[in-house]
């Protein structure tokens, strides 16, 4: 018999991702947006600072779903596209995006969704959001 990996995330834990994540950011001034998915990839919880760039609504939000969805970060995609060869073979996985900064959220070892950031460089974005993974850790 499996055990199930997958837990619940309330609003509450969404937010207590959420605000290490931007409280990163304003640290070092970076404009990003955050977005926390359920472990189906659905939106919990988003929000966006002032000054972010439009373009990175979407792409926090594919992010986060990329890694609730996968069950890991999204820099594993990245670092395995990065390496060419049979790693150009994720562009072909649909909702796999290889850009950092979509990271898994756990409580209590289940898999309860993600975090997407998104608005700085690919690194910035991942740091942000490992800041909110840590916080329900």
């Amino acid at each position: 018999m499996l055990t199930n990996p997958y837990g619940v995330i309330t609003l509450d834990s969404a937010k207590k991702a959420a605000g290490p994540a931007l409280a990163e950011a304003r640290k070092n001034n970076w404009m990003m947006a955050v977005a926390v998915v359920d472990s189906a990839g659905h939106l919990v919880y988003f929000e966006k600072m002032d000054g972010t760039q439009n373009g990175s609504v979407t792409v926090a939000i594919a992010k986060a779903r990329s890694a609730a969805l996968f069950r890991r970060p999204t820099k594993a995609f990245q670092d395995t596209l990065a390496a060419g060869g049979d790693g150009l073979r994720i562009l072909g996985l649909k909702n796999a995006v290889p850009v950092e900064g979509g990271v898994p959220l756990v409580i209590d070892d289940k898999l309860v969704g993600a975090i997407g950031v998104s608005g700085g460089t690919s690194q910035q974005d991942g740091q942000c959001g490992q800041a909110g993974a840590n916080a329900l850790k």
